[in-house]
Order: structure tokens, then C-alpha cells, then sequence
């Protein structure tokens, strides 16, 4: 039982999941993924030329991850056709299917819910979630490589934020040889940051530590960096913002202020799709599982 799965956009990762599905004996369908490349027909795998047709073929509905970049349309970088979030969740109302895909914002929640629609956001998946983290944080490190004219060895780090990125991304600076500084609220963060080896540095307290940092990477997902502290960031420091939409860093003062900034987002899909798809179709047999 539900080994048919049909898939709706995507990015990269999306397009490694499904040939990773195929090869599982899955029957997997598509549609919004016409321009990618490996994907065609095969015993295991079919084109659908509309989304009813999607929707009626699989037991299964795999949407992107994220879902969406607009909160209007699904996200589909591999295909010229638009596909609304509102024909999406039309398709599907009533209909005994699950539908899985990743960061389901509320309002599209709402939506699924008054359509009758079972689904699973797979970004709040734990074991997902923590897997990602390791891309992110290799990701993370890849662009710094890349962007920073001085060695990660040596160079002085401040994360802003304990959480799962946070902490895999300290341990792998630190590893590096990087000095490490993670910044957090919470009293037990600070407590945790410390029994780790990094330095640690309360909120409150990071306004007048700003200015020493050679880099600064953001994982908090609200305006964390804003005008004021930006103020006390040294020139040639790189920032970079890993946090979703809106972000953590006002933007326009980083721009004004002649400073790096370098907004990475959806790192796992980027710079290992192959190892995210892997991840994925984990997280989907252990949902398969529970079903």
C-alpha cells in the first residue's frame, strides 16, 4: 500500500528523490518538472499532462521544499508553467489522499483544512529537521570559503542562535579551528555553549562584541541584526543570513552601510541535493510507516 506517489515541482533535490523512489519500486507520477533534466517515462515513471491527472494517479501527493517562495504559487524552477497554491489545494479537495511537502506556512494550512486535506509539513519532521542541518551547516562553510579572503582557521566566528543549525555549524567551525562565539537568550543555551568549549555571549550583551568578528552568521528567523547593531559591525566583516523569509538582517542598512551581506537560503537543496533527496525519502518511509 501507498506505493504510488505523485510529485508536483520541486526543486533539485526533488528531481534525486524521485529517481531514488523509481529505483525502490515506487510508481511515481509528476507534473511541474517537465524541464528537468533525467526525467522522462519509463515502466516506473509517467508525465502527467494536468494536475487532476496528477492527483488522481497517486495515493501519495508530494509537493516542494519548500512549497512555496511567493505564498501564491508552488514552486516550480523547473518548469515554465505556474501552478497557483489555490489550484493545488482545489485539486485535492475531498479527496482521500495525503499530501506532503515542506514549510506549509499557516495560511495554506488554513486552506487544506477547509479542503479536507490530510497533510504533513516535512519540515517539522525531527529526524528531517536535524539531517538538514549537517547541508546547511557544509553549505554554510562552502560559501565562506569562497567569499572570505582569510582562513576559517584562526578567523573570529559569531553564530547568532543555539538551535539545530547552531549547534552543528559551531561544531564544525570549531573543528576547522575557527574561535567560536554562539550567541542565545536563554540561560541554559549559555550554560550548554559553554560545557561545549565555545565562548558564549548573551543578547544582551552582544551589541558592544559586534565590532570583533570577522564573520557573522545569522540562524535566528527574525530581524536580529537590525540598523542599530549593524552600526557596530566593522566593514570588512561577512555576514551571512541563513534564516527564511523576511530574514534576520535589515537588508537595506547592510546594503547603505557598504557591508557583505549574502542571504543563503534552501543550502540543502543547493549544495547536496543528492544526500537532501536521501533525507527526504527517509522521512517519507517513516511516515509511510505510520500510516
Amino acid at each position: 500500500m501507498y506505493r504510488k506517489i505523485s510529485v508536483i515541482g520541486g526543486d533539485l533535490r526533488i528531481v534525486k528523490l524521485i529517481e531514488l523512489l523509481v529505483k525502490d519500486d515506487f510508481l511515481v507520477y509528476y507534473y511541474g518538472l517537465e524541464n528537468a533534466e533525467g526525467l522522462g517515462e519509463s515502466e516506473n515513471l509517467h508525465r502527467c499532462s494536468s494536475i487532476d491527472e496528477l492527483i488522481d494517479r497517486g495515493d501519495i501527493i508530494l509537493g516542494p521544499v519548500p512549497m512555496t517562495s511567493d505564498r501564491v504559487n508552488v514552486s516550480t524552477p523547473f518548469s515554465e508553467n505556474r501552478i497557483t497554491i489555490d489550484e493545488l489545494v482545489s485539486a485535492m479537495k475531498n479527496r482521500e489522499k495525503v499530501f506532503l511537502a515542506g514549510k506549509i506556512t499557516d495560511d495554506i494550512s488554513r486552506k487544506l483544512d477547509e479542503a479536507k486535506v490530510k497533510y504533513i509539513d516535512l519540515l517539522k519532521r525531527e529526524e528531517l529537521v536535524v539531517l538538514n542541518t549537517i547541508s546547511t551547516a557544509e553549505g554554510t562553510i562552502q560559501i565562506l570559503m569562497e567569499e572570505t579572503q582569510r582562513t576559517l582557521h584562526g578567523s573570529n566566528i559569531l553564530i547568532m542562535g543555539f538551535g539545530r543549525v547552531g549547534k552543528v555549524l559551531a561544531k564544525m567551525l570549531d573543528g576547522i579551528g575557527a574561535n567560536v562565539t554562539c550567541e542565545a537568550r536563554k540561560d541554559s543555551d549559555i550554560a550548554w555553549i559553554k560545557a561545549y568549549g565555545y565562548k558564549p555571549i548573551h543578547l544582551s550583551e552582544v551589541n558592544q562584541e559586534l565590532g570583533k568578528f570577522d564573520i557573522i552568521i545569522n540562524t535566528i528567523p527574525f530581524t536580529i541584526l537590525d540598523d542599530e547593531r549593524l552600526g557596530y559591525v566593522k566593514k570588512d566583516c561577512t555576514i551571512i543570513d541563513l534564516s527564511s523569509n523576511p530574514g534576520g538582517v535589515d537588508r537595506n542598512s547592510a546594503k547603505r552601510r557598504g557591508l557583505k551581506l549574502i542571504w543563503a537560503l534552501s543550502l540543502p537543496g543547493k549544495v547536496a541535493p543528492i544526500t537532501s533527496a536521501e533525507f527526504i525519502k527517509e522521512t517519507i518511509g517513516h511516515i509511510l510507516k505510520e500510516m
